[in-house]
Protein backbone atom coordinates (compact mmCIF):
# COMPACT_ATOMS: atom_id res chain seq x y z
CA UNK A 1 0.00 0.00 0.00
CA UNK A 2 1.49 3.56 -1.15
CA UNK A 3 0.69 6.34 1.59
CA UNK A 4 1.51 9.76 0.69
CA UNK A 5 2.28 12.44 3.36
CA UNK A 6 -0.16 14.63 4.78
CA UNK A 7 1.68 18.03 3.83
CA UNK A 8 0.59 21.54 3.54
CA UNK A 9 2.54 24.50 2.67
CA UNK A 10 5.48 22.23 1.90
CA UNK A 11 5.01 21.33 5.65
CA UNK A 12 4.86 17.73 6.53
CA UNK A 13 2.19 18.15 9.03
CA UNK A 14 1.69 14.61 10.16
CA UNK A 15 5.90 14.86 11.26
CA UNK A 16 4.99 18.70 12.74
CA UNK A 17 1.99 16.95 14.82
CA UNK A 18 4.24 14.34 16.37
CA UNK A 19 6.80 16.83 16.98
CA UNK A 20 4.32 18.50 18.78
CA UNK A 21 3.35 15.49 20.69
CA UNK A 22 6.80 14.38 21.47
CA UNK A 23 7.38 17.97 22.89
CA UNK A 24 4.59 17.94 25.30
CA UNK A 25 5.74 14.49 26.38
CA UNK A 26 9.48 15.50 27.03
CA UNK A 27 9.32 19.58 27.67
CA UNK A 28 13.18 18.85 27.32
CA UNK A 29 13.39 18.14 24.01
CA UNK A 30 12.17 21.60 22.80
CA UNK A 31 15.53 22.74 24.04
CA UNK A 32 18.03 23.82 21.15
CA UNK A 33 21.44 25.76 20.74
CA UNK A 34 22.05 26.94 17.46
CA UNK A 35 25.90 28.15 16.85
CA UNK A 36 28.04 30.14 15.02
CA UNK A 37 31.75 30.51 14.23
CA UNK A 38 33.15 34.02 12.56
CA UNK A 39 36.56 34.34 11.49
CA UNK A 40 37.68 38.28 10.60
CA UNK A 41 38.99 38.70 7.26
CA UNK A 42 39.70 42.32 7.26
CA UNK A 43 38.19 45.58 7.29
CA UNK A 44 34.46 44.70 7.56
CA UNK A 45 34.60 41.43 5.98
CA UNK A 46 33.80 38.60 8.10
CA UNK A 47 32.99 34.48 7.61
CA UNK A 48 31.15 32.48 9.44
CA UNK A 49 31.08 28.57 9.64
CA UNK A 50 27.41 27.14 10.78
CA UNK A 51 27.63 23.39 11.18
CA UNK A 52 27.02 22.14 14.76
CA UNK A 53 23.86 22.26 16.97
CA UNK A 54 22.16 20.58 19.70
CA UNK A 55 18.38 19.74 20.02
CA UNK A 56 16.51 17.37 20.91
CA UNK A 57 18.04 16.02 23.76
CA UNK A 58 21.62 15.92 21.87
CA UNK A 59 23.88 16.63 19.64
CA UNK A 60 22.87 16.71 16.15
CA UNK A 61 24.56 14.79 13.14
CA UNK A 62 22.64 15.29 10.45
CA UNK A 63 24.11 17.64 8.42
CA UNK A 64 26.97 16.63 6.33
CA UNK A 65 28.20 20.41 5.19
CA UNK A 66 29.37 23.25 6.90
CA UNK A 67 27.08 26.27 5.75
CA UNK A 68 29.34 29.39 5.36
CA UNK A 69 27.98 33.17 5.38
CA UNK A 70 29.81 36.31 4.38
CA UNK A 71 29.31 39.67 5.68
CA UNK A 72 31.19 42.86 4.42
CA UNK A 73 30.06 46.51 3.83
CA UNK A 74 29.68 48.52 1.06
CA UNK A 75 32.72 50.84 -0.72
CA UNK A 76 31.24 54.40 0.77
CA UNK A 77 31.77 52.41 4.73
CA UNK A 78 34.90 51.49 3.75
CA UNK A 79 34.44 47.60 2.96
CA UNK A 80 34.99 45.82 -0.57
CA UNK A 81 31.58 45.08 -0.98
CA UNK A 82 32.03 41.64 -1.11
CA UNK A 83 28.73 40.62 1.21
CA UNK A 84 25.49 41.65 2.31
CA UNK A 85 26.61 44.11 5.22
CA UNK A 86 25.58 42.55 8.85
CA UNK A 87 22.29 44.77 9.14
CA UNK A 88 21.06 42.83 5.61
CA UNK A 89 21.76 39.66 6.84
CA UNK A 90 19.47 40.81 9.99
CA UNK A 91 16.71 41.75 7.36
CA UNK A 92 17.16 38.24 5.70
CA UNK A 93 17.20 36.28 8.87
CA UNK A 94 13.91 38.22 9.92
CA UNK A 95 11.77 37.77 6.47
CA UNK A 96 13.08 34.23 5.84
CA UNK A 97 11.66 33.47 9.70
CA UNK A 98 8.67 35.55 9.70
CA UNK A 99 7.80 33.40 6.60
CA UNK A 100 8.72 29.87 7.87
CA UNK A 101 6.94 31.10 11.09
CA UNK A 102 3.43 31.46 9.30
CA UNK A 103 4.19 28.59 6.92
CA UNK A 104 4.05 26.47 9.37
CA UNK A 105 2.00 27.43 11.75
CA UNK A 106 -0.52 27.45 8.72
CA UNK A 107 -0.17 24.01 8.04
CA UNK A 108 -0.71 23.32 11.50
CA UNK A 109 -3.85 24.65 11.90
CA UNK A 110 -5.21 23.58 8.11
CA UNK A 111 -5.07 26.70 5.89
CA UNK A 112 -3.46 26.59 2.75
CA UNK A 113 -0.78 29.51 1.86
CA UNK A 114 0.00 29.50 -2.05
CA UNK A 115 2.55 32.37 -2.19
CA UNK A 116 4.01 34.65 0.28
CA UNK A 117 6.99 36.97 -0.56
CA UNK A 118 8.49 39.87 1.45
CA UNK A 119 10.50 42.88 1.34
CA UNK A 120 11.97 44.17 4.50
CA UNK A 121 13.55 47.70 5.11
CA UNK A 122 15.51 49.57 8.31
CA UNK A 123 17.01 52.58 8.54
CA UNK A 124 20.24 53.57 10.35
CA UNK A 125 22.31 56.99 11.44
CA UNK A 126 26.00 56.24 11.23
CA UNK A 127 25.46 59.01 14.10
CA UNK A 128 25.04 56.43 16.59
CA UNK A 129 28.09 54.07 15.40
CA UNK A 130 30.39 56.59 14.51
CA UNK A 131 29.72 57.40 18.45
CA UNK A 132 29.05 61.01 17.21
CA UNK A 133 25.74 61.58 18.52
CA UNK A 134 25.40 58.73 22.08
CA UNK A 135 21.25 59.81 21.80
CA UNK A 136 21.63 57.79 18.72
CA UNK A 137 21.15 54.12 18.48
CA UNK A 138 24.05 51.95 16.57
CA UNK A 139 21.49 50.08 15.16
CA UNK A 140 18.08 50.04 13.17
CA UNK A 141 16.06 52.80 13.91
CA UNK A 142 13.03 50.64 12.89
CA UNK A 143 12.34 48.05 10.48
CA UNK A 144 9.39 47.92 8.14
CA UNK A 145 7.85 44.56 6.84
CA UNK A 146 5.58 44.14 4.04
CA UNK A 147 4.83 40.64 3.86
CA UNK A 148 2.39 39.98 0.80
CA UNK A 149 0.56 36.70 1.05
CA UNK A 150 -1.39 34.65 -1.30
CA UNK A 151 -4.24 32.85 1.14
CA UNK A 152 -7.50 32.40 2.12
CA UNK A 153 -6.59 33.43 5.80
CA UNK A 154 -7.56 36.82 6.77
CA UNK A 155 -4.56 39.28 7.35
CA UNK A 156 -5.21 39.58 11.15
CA UNK A 157 -4.65 35.36 11.24
CA UNK A 158 -1.72 35.70 9.09
CA UNK A 159 -0.01 38.07 10.65
CA UNK A 160 -0.44 36.34 14.59
CA UNK A 161 0.99 32.92 12.81
CA UNK A 162 4.17 35.03 11.03
CA UNK A 163 4.60 36.45 15.27
CA UNK A 164 5.38 32.99 16.17
CA UNK A 165 9.00 33.96 14.86
CA UNK A 166 11.84 33.47 17.08
CA UNK A 167 13.79 35.88 15.12
CA UNK A 168 10.87 38.47 14.81
CA UNK A 169 10.57 38.04 19.07
CA UNK A 170 14.65 38.57 19.31
CA UNK A 171 14.20 41.51 17.38
CA UNK A 172 11.22 43.19 19.46
CA UNK A 173 11.90 41.78 22.91
CA UNK A 174 15.44 42.50 24.64
CA UNK A 175 17.86 39.44 24.00
CA UNK A 176 20.85 39.08 26.45
CA UNK A 177 23.91 38.71 24.69
CA UNK A 178 27.32 38.61 27.12
CA UNK A 179 30.50 39.38 25.39
CA UNK A 180 33.68 37.83 26.23
CA UNK A 181 36.90 38.77 24.97
CA UNK A 182 39.74 36.28 25.38
CA UNK A 183 43.19 37.01 24.01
Amino acid sequence: MITTANVKNGVNVDQLVETIGAVQQNPDLAKFEFRSKNDWIEGGHCVSNIKSFYGVGQEDASRQETFTMECDHPNVLLGKDKAATPPEVVLHALGSCLTAAMTYHAAANGIDIESAESTLAGGVDLHGFLGLDPEVRNGFDGIKVVLKVKSDASTEQLENLAKFSPVFDMITNPTPVSIEIVK
